[in-house]
């Protein structure tokens, strides 16, 4: 076999370590990254989402709220239900009706409004700077909630 064959064989190196009296398998992930000197990451329930991080979770949320919502409202309209006269009968329930009307204007404002946003941001990119983006943030939670209520 020629040189150049040789060479280019892969080789299998297997190393073993051995761990001593402690078993590895019954410590927890905490434990063993303090053993080992490694920081831990906090973890996501006690983490504080930007208010920017949130409205953009919002919007994606509420995108899916309102796909789902209408396709439902089509289903039932194809299964032959009278969607007008239930949405009417939900809507004169006092409380529940309040909540129902909420729970779909809500969805539909701000993320309409979300997007009305992000074609500001397209148009004038000089809106894109951290505090103008916070600020827009609030606005946005805000106003989608006083035009839906």
């Amino acid at each position: 076999e020629n040189m150049l064959a040789r060479n280019l064989r892969p080789t299998l190196k297997v190393s073993t370590r051995s761990f001593g009296s402690s078993p590895l398998c019954c410590e927890s992930y905490t434990e063993k990254q303090a053993k080992l000197g490694r920081p831990v990451s906090p973890h996501v329930t006690i983490y504080k989402f930007p208010i920017t991080a949130l409205t953009s979770i919002t919007n994606r949320v509420t995108g899916v709220a309102l796909s789902v919502g209408v396709t439902s409202i089509g289903a039932m309209s194809l299964v032959g239900a009278d969607v007008p006269a239930l949405m009417s009968t939900i809507g004169d329930i006092t409380v529940i009706g309040n909540l129902a009307k909420f729970s779909v204007a809500f969805p539909l404002v701000y993320h309409y409004m979300g997007g009305i946003r992000h074609l500001m941001w397209d148009r004038m990119p000089e809106m894109l700077e951290n505090a103008k983006v916070e600020q827009s943030s609030y606005i946005l939670i805000g106003a989608a909630t006083a035009v839906s209520a």
